[in-house]
């Protein structure tokens, strides 16, 4: 049966217009955005064997391209359309850190690094730069790569910092292993780069490192 012969308060689309999208399931929302199903399977069965195949929505959404292009009913135009979901809850996300001081709303900035670096199956040093209102000026990924073995250089952090004209900067890094306990690799680089930092008086607010959708803060744990 189509979902279009369904009642009308069963259809996603109905049902958001009526209650809301914090009422649909995630099955239902990722059907909405899938638009139609496949010869056999409406929308909502295609997205529910979506989710079962991937795991959970996030897996399928941080999937490769290729895993997901592999799978039948999951197409370059739904790839993209995904993906662009994805991307504009990020510039939302950054919207919101633009419009008001950072540290004024931790947990707006917590958000936007787990959207950005929540995902990633590679570690991401990156790097948020402020105004003197501690508002966002731009969010850059400086290094890819572990800590210690990429090398997060010093100069290119003052370089980057010099050129957005920051008046104080928030780091950033993922570990894939979920794990949060900051490494003595971290808690080094965390100390040269604020010592640096400080010679052209930028301040560092907060090192934070993302793990399986949790925030780790330098700052909170007394190590910056």
């Amino acid at each position: 049966m189509s979902i279009r012969d369904w009642p009308a308060a069963e259809r996603p689309r109905e049902k958001l217009l009526a209650s809301g999208a914090e009422s649909l399931s995630d099955a239902e929302l990722l059907a909405l955005l899938l638009g139609t199903g496949t010869r056999g399977a409406s929308a909502l069965e295609l997205a529910r064997g979506l989710l079962t195949d991937f795991g959970s929505l996030r897996d399928l959404l941080a999937a490769a391209a290729p895993r997901c292009l592999a799978r039948r009913g999951l197409g370059p135009a739904r790839y993209a359309t995904l993906q662009a979901a994805v991307e504009l809850t990020r510039r939302q996300l950054r919207e919101a850190l633009r419009s008001g001081p950072a540290l004024a709303a931790p947990e707006a900035t917590r958000s936007f690094l787990l959207a950005q670096l929540g995902d990633r199956p590679y570690e991401v040093f990156s790097c948020l730069y402020l105004d003197s209102r501690h508002r966002l000026i731009a969010f850059e990924e400086l290094f890819r790569g572990t800590i210690d073995r990429a090398g997060v250089h010093p100069r290119e952090v003052l370089r980057q910092t010099l050129a957005h004209n920051a008046a104080a900067v928030i780091f950033a890094h993922n570990h894939p292993s979920g794990v949060l306990e900051p490494s003595g690799a971290d808690e080094l680089i965390t100390r040269r780069l604020a010592e640096a930092l400080g010679l052209i008086d930028v301040r560092v607010l907060d090192h934070f490192i993302i793990g399986d959708g949790r925030c780790f803060s330098f700052c909170e744990h007394g190590l910056l």
